[in-house]
């Protein structure tokens, strides 16, 4: 028997007015894989994020974690782990004292803020505000956020923003050792050459779905481009707004 799903869409949607940002998305997400989220700016994919953490209601349908809504999971701040725009570092804080107050909120001992800020290479920046961090130091900060509490499910809105390409690398394995680790990765991202290099499954949204399934599927198991394939799908198009 397989595993139940540790994300599950069921004909979600959903209507900003009268225009629809979403529309009748279903689609599942199994345990202990990086599934990547595609789309242009404009498709929905933000929205759909923010509507299965609890942070926008849907117009229609449920977006589920384990079987339940966000709001009605039992512990899930300790279950999922969040990383998007939106939760931003605390006014004045340094790094340590915010993952801190964090870990002290999940009922986590002070030393895990230390553990994460090693994970994501900000040990040594630790003590400063962060405020005063760079783009890239706040994508690792907001990922340390995210993993204090070890959790079952990662949700990630374009984590490799601002991250130079050693970064980005590190990112890569990061996510990798986590799947392996059983845990289950939702990441969305503008960059598909490197989501080809990362993700086991590919969900691709424009408004509606267009795709859902494992990678080797999508491109005949390599014989195709990830690019190709998610242009062919999404259709042509430029510009759009970041929903």
């Amino acid at each position: 028997m397989s595993a139940a799903p540790a994300v599950s869409f069921r004909g979600v949607g959903k209507r900003f007015g009268g225009r629809t940002v979403v529309d009748d998305l279903t689609f599942d997400v199994r345990p202990g894989r990086i599934v990547g989220l595609l789309g242009r700016n404009g498709a929905g994919k933000t929205t759909s994020l923010r509507m299965l953490v609890g942070l926008t209601r849907p117009s229609a349908g449920e977006a589920l974690v384990f079987g339940h809504r966000y709001a009605d999971l039992p512990d899930a701040g300790r279950r999922i782990g969040v990383s998007m725009d939106g939760i931003g570092p605390l006014p004045g804080a340094s790094a340590r004292r915010e993952l801190r107050i964090w870990a002290s909120s999940l009922g986590l001992p002070a030393s895990r803020a230390d553990e994460v800020l090693e994970i994501v290479g900000l040990s040594e920046h630790a003590g400063r505000k962060a405020k005063g961090y760079s783009t890239g130091m706040r994508q690792r900060l907001s990922l340390a956020t995210a993993l204090l509490a070890d959790p079952d499910l990662l949700i990630l809105d374009e984590p490799a923003n601002g991250l130079d390409p050693d970064g980005i690398r590190w990112l890569r394995d990061l996510l990798r050792g986590l799947a392996d680790r059983g845990r289950t990765v939702v990441v969305s991202s503008h960059l598909l050459a490197e989501l080809e290099q990362t993700v086991d499954d590919i969900v691709i949204l424009q408004q509606s779905l267009r795709f859902s399934g494992s990678l080797a599927e999508l491109t005949g198991g390599g014989t195709e481009r990830l690019e190709d394939r998610f242009f062919e799908l999404a259709g042509s198009g430029v510009g759009g707004t970041h929903v």
